[in-house]
C-alpha cells in the first residue's frame, strides 16, 4: 500500500505528467464502464437465462438463486473489468505511461537504457502479453463466479481472495513497463512477483480498491504507474539480479542493464 501511496504523491507533485496521464485512462474508462453498466442492468435477466433449473421451486428460494447468480455475474465482470481495463489504459497510453515510468526512475537515480527492440515489436509483445494474462484471469473468474454460489463463502470470503487475485494481476501490468526495460519478458516477471508476492498483492490490492471507487480508475491510474515502477525498481529489480547472479539457478541469461 505505501508504493501506491509514493505513487499517488510523486504525479501529485507534477500536475503535467498527471493530466497527460489521465486522457488513456478516460478514453478506457468509457469503455469498461459503460459494459460494466449494460451488465449491471441485464445481470437479472441473465442469472433467469442461466438458472432454468430453478423455474418449479418456490418463488423464495428461486428468487434467493437468482440474485445470487447476479452477483456472481456481475463480480465476475468487474473482476475480468479491473483486468482487462488496465491493460488496455496500458496499451493506449503506451507514451504517456513510459514517460512516467522513465520520470519516475530518473528522480530515483537513473532508469535503465531503452530496450534496443523496434517499436511494433513492442506493441505486439504488449497485446499477446495481454491476451496471454487476460486469459488466465478468464480462468480465475470462471473459478469465481461457480465459488460465488456457494451460501455465505460466496458472497464473503470469494469476493475478498479474488481482489486479491486480481491485485496480483494489476501490479503484473503496473510493474511491467519498469521489468521489461531491464530485459525481462512476461514469464520471468511473474518468478519475481510469485517471490514477492505478499508485497505484490498488497500494492494490487490497494490499487484494486481505488479502482472500484467512482472515477478512481482515472484519477489513480497515473500514480499506480509511478507506484509500480516503484515497487518494480526497489523490490522486485534487486530479486531479478539475486536470480540471474552466476551459479543462481531460474532466470540465467539477463544481466542488467543489458535488455535481451
Amino acid at each position: 500500500m505505501g508504493y501506491l501511496g509514493r505513487g499517488l504523491a510523486w504525479v501529485a507533485k507534477r500536475p503535467k505528467q498527471y493530466l497527460f496521464g489521465l486522457i488513456p485512462a478516460f478514453i478506457a474508462l468509457v469503455l469498461f464502464g459503460t459494459g460494466l453498466v449494460f451488465l449491471g442492468i441485464n445481470a437479472g435477466d441473465l442469472a433467469e437465462w442461466i438458472t432454468p433449473f430453478a423455474d418449479g421451486w418456490s418463488s423464495g428460494a428461486r428468487s434467493a438463486m437468482r440474485v445470487v447468480a447476479a452477483l456472481a455475474i456481475f463480480g465476475t465482470g468487474a473482476f475480468l473489468s479491473v483486468i482487462f481495463f488496465t491493460a488496455v489504459t496500458l496499451l493506449i497510453g503506451e507514451p504517456f505511461y513510459e514517460g512516467i515510468a522513465v520520470r519516475v526512475e530518473e528522480s530515483q537515480g537513473g532508469a535503465p537504457p531503452e530496450p534496443d527492440v523496434p517499436l511494433f515489436v513492442q506493441i505486439v509483445r504488449g497485446v499477446r502479453d495481454a491476451i496471454v494474462i487476460g486469459l488466465m484471469a478468464v480462468g480465475f473468474a470462471v473459478v469465481f463466479f461457480v465459488l460465488g454460489f456457494v451460501p455465505v463463502i460466496g458472497q464473503t470470503v470469494v469476493p475478498v481472495i479474488a481482489a486479491c487475485v486480481t491485485g496480483f494481476f494489476l501490479a503484473g501490468e503496473l510493474t511491467a513497463i519498469a521489468l521489461e526495460r531491464r530485459g525481462l519478458r512476461r514469464k520471468e516477471r511473474f518468478v519475481l512477483l510469485r517471490r514477492q508476492w505478499l508485497v505484490v498483492v498488497g500494492f494490487g490490492a490497494a490499487t484494486v480498491v481505488l479502482f472500484f471507487i467512482p472515477l478512481g480508475a482515472v484519477f489513480a491510474m497515473p500514480g499506480a504507474v509511478a507506484g509500480g515502477t516503484l515497487l518494480a525498481r526497489e523490490r522486485l529489480a534487486p530479486e531479478k539480479e539475486q536470480l540471474s547472479a552466476p551459479g543462481t539457478p531460474g532466470m540465467p541469461g539477463l544481466p542488467y542493464p543489458h535488455p535481451r
